[in-house]
């Protein structure tokens, strides 16, 4: 950067840019508003990714109900995971029950999980962290919960407190962390629970996770699962987990790319905002560059001190606005939840520095046009402006 602008000149930007302060401070303020709706954009948009591209490591498949999409329609008898464990290339099978406070797309949805004892400690063995709790207090109580840290940190509860969400009440015995995607805002209770709860659903799950031996034999035992039941009382629709998700939140899907416009589209304001910011500086410093040119400051120069003053209002911005959509995400946790599957809203490093370099970048542009006015006016024109 010395290269480009000498270090003695560093201190006259920043001079420029407390001269105006009311002007420079909105400014910024302006950057980081349009960047932190970016980069919550992105962070959605990341959310999605993560939770519907495919994973050639996946070996997990979900038996759902043949064309059925909330929880609360899809019915599938229990008995079927004795037939579906006989099935070649099938490791495991998990009966799971799940229940939703809101089937439609919602930032505050409580999923239920229902599961085995053995099913849950398997989990939790492969892809769960216990942060509180223990597997002991939550299999000493048919109404206790395990929950996801951000379900347990947006609800504000911890270990041994009781809530209430569609129509069942339990005590939270224990919090976890995992890293699949939208299992943090899960609460993970005992299946019986659910089941006798509700006695139309004795006997009924809402669907089998089935974890094959190799993720190349995916699609065959999807097949044969849904051969088998074809002609059944309750016949189902067998996908991969990742496509799975991707079904059901498709229309969230759909949504999420046509918001990421209006995401670009707030990066056109902030260049916008930057440019008008910086042609009203310029003219009202058409004095202050012609004296500079008097005292033998290059037109090189000029044009230089000007974009570096663009380049420090968009970096200021950015890394502002970069940090509170961090901020706000970590803290507030946001799930898009929509059928029973939640989609966190995250900011990762590389979100907060895409949108960093883009202020960046923002910024560099938009002081280009207003420095190329201020070298090319001439001291004449300058002091007649006066």
């Amino acid at each position: 950067m010395s290269a480009w602008l000498p270090t003695r000149f560093w201190p006259l930007v920043v001079r420029q840019i407390k001269g105006r302060s009311i002007r420079s401070g909105l400014t910024i303020a302006g950057v980081a508003i349009g960047l932190l709706l970016f980069v919550v954009i992105e962070g959605l948009q990341y959310g999605v990714e993560v939770a519907t591209e495919p994973d050639e490591n996946d070996t997990t498949l979900v038996v759902y109900r043949e064309n059925r999409y909330c929880p609360a329609t899809s019915t599938l008898p229990e008995v079927y995971e004795t037939r579906i464990s006989e099935l070649e290339g099938v490791l495991r099978v998990m009966p799971i029950q799940v229940v939703v406070n809101n089937c439609r797309a919602s930032l505050d949805v409580v999923t239920f999980r229902g599961m085995n004892d053995d099913d849950f400690k398997n989990f939790l063995d492969s892809d769960g962290t216990i942060v509180e709790g223990s597997l002991k207090e939550w299999r000493s109580r048919n109404d206790a919960a395990f929950l996801g840290s951000a379900l347990a940190h947006r609800r504000d509860l911890s270990v041994g407190d009781r809530f209430e969400a569609a129509g069942y009440q339990v005590t939270v015995a224990g919090i976890l962390d995992s890293d699949r995607t939208g299992y943090d805002n899960m609460a993970f209770v005992h299946l019986p629970y659910l089941q006798y709860a509700d006695e139309s659903g004795q006997g009924q799950v809402t669907q089998f996770n089935v974890i094959v031996d190799d993720p190349e034999r995916m699609d065959t035992v999807a097949s044969e699962i849904d051969a088998m039941f074809h002609s059944d009382q309750a016949p189902t629709h067998t996908r991969a987990e990742r496509a799975f998700v991707a079904d059901i939140a498709g229309d969230v899907v759909y949504i999420v790319g046509v918001v990421r416009y209006l995401g670009w589209a707030c990066l056109a304001a902030v260049l916008a905002l930057i440019c008008n910011a910086m042609a009203l500086s310029v003219q009202d410093r058409i004095v202050d560059n012609a004296v500079l040119q008097t005292m033998g400051y290059r037109r090189s120069t000029v044009f230089k001190l000007v974009v570096a003053e663009g380049l420090v209002l968009g970096i200021c911005g950015g890394l502002a606005g970069s940090i509170a959509a961090f901020v706000l995400l970590w803290v507030s946790r946001i799930n898009l939840s929509v059928e029973g599957i939640s989609i966190p809203v995250e900011v990762g490093l590389i979100q907060f520095l895409v949108g960093a370099i883009i202020a960046t970048g923002i910024g560099l542009v938009g002081g280009i046009i207003p420095a190329i006015r201020a070298s090319r006016r001439d001291l004449v024109s300058c002091f007649r402006a006066i």
